[in-house]
This record gives structure tokens, sequence and C-alpha cells, in this order.
């Protein structure tokens, strides 16, 4: 799921600022690696890292199966963070780029498959049918910048850093289940 929504995610923004943006990890910007000639004057979308959302961590995940009542493990509520660098040969262009993204997510914030217009018939996309994320600007301070820019070993491009809330992952395995109750006998005695 997490790269079905980071498509989707790149195609929308891709569709608002009219420049190329393309999923690819930013460290390879200055590398010898064949792949670093196709990311030239493009904008760069790089998952920088995953966190579990703890606060919906302890929910059970059950599901009725005609009389079944059936357990499985209680689905996975993830954050992303996304990393959105101008790799413009104009620094006047890469500004225009970040800010331009930030523009669009100003505008939406919460993407569904109701109001989000996307390749439907692409093959990479059609496990997708129901789906709901939020997104906002994520602001790391000067030294967590400076991590972060040095852990990619790479220079530092115009970018903007945006936490991606609630992606869901579930494995669909039944770990147990159980007969459902239909009906209950009350019989009184009048003892209790």
């Amino acid at each position: 799921m997490i790269f079905e929504v980071l498509k989707i995610l790149s195609e929308q923004v891709e569709n608002y600022i009219t420049s190329t943006v393309k999923m690819e990890n930013v460290s390879i910007v200055d590398s010898q690696n064949d792949n670093a000639q196709g990311i030239n004057d493009k904008v760069l979308m790089t998952l920088i890292n995953t966190q579990e959302e703890s606060t919906l961590k302890n929910f059970p995940n059950k599901a009725i199966s005609g009389d079944l009542v059936q357990t499985r493990n209680p689905i996975i509520n993830l954050n992303l963070f996304i990393l959105f660098s101008a790799n413009r040969s104009s620094y006047d262009n890469a500004l225009k780029d970040i800010s331009n993204i930030i523009e669009f997510f100003q505008g939406k914030k919460v993407f569904t498959q109701s109001n989000t217009v996307y390749n439907r018939n692409d093959v990479q996309l059609k496990g997708i049918d129901n789906f709901k994320f939020t997104i906002e600007l994520y602001t790391p301070t000067f030294e967590e910048l400076n991590y972060i820019w040095g852990s990619l070993g790479g220079k530092q491009l115009p970018s903007v850093l945006y936490k991606l809330s609630l992606v869901q992952i579930e494995r669909n395995v039944v770990i147990g289940q159980a007969g459902r109750v239909s009906e209950t006998n009350a019989s009184s005695n009048g003892n209790l």
C-alpha cells in the first residue's frame, strides 16, 4: 500500500505543478549511478522514514464471515515522511516548484478515492479501492535537517518535508475463528 499511495500522491503533485515528479531516492543525485541521469531537472519524491501510529495500535481486528467471527492481527497504521526535492538546473525554478508543492498541499490535505483523480486503469494501482490519508507540512529543526541531508549523502537541494498520515497495512491472514453467537437462551428459574 505504501507504493500505491506514493504513486497516487506523485501523480497529484505532478498534475498541479506541471513539472515532472519522480519517485526516486534523492541520494543518487551526486552518485555515479546510471539512474542519476534520469533525475536531472525533476522534482524528486523520496520516502525518508516510516513510523507506526501508536495511538491506533490496540484496536482489535475482527470480521464476521457467515456464521464465523474471524480474528486477525491488528492493522498497522503508518505515518510516512516524504521529502520533495527540486533537482532543477535553475535555482529559480527549484524555488517555484517547492512553492507550488506547498501551495498544492495547503489547498488539499485529505486524499480519498472519491476526491482524488488518478489512473484507475494503471496495473500498479489495481489493488486500491478504498483509501484515506492526510498530509501535513513537517518542519524539522536545523539539526534534524542537517542530519537528514547528511544521511542522504548529497548536497542539499531546495526541499520540503511532509508527514503523510495513516496508510493502513493489513495482511489477510486469519489467526483464529469461532462461531458467532446468534441467540441467547435466557431461561430463568428464579436462581441467579
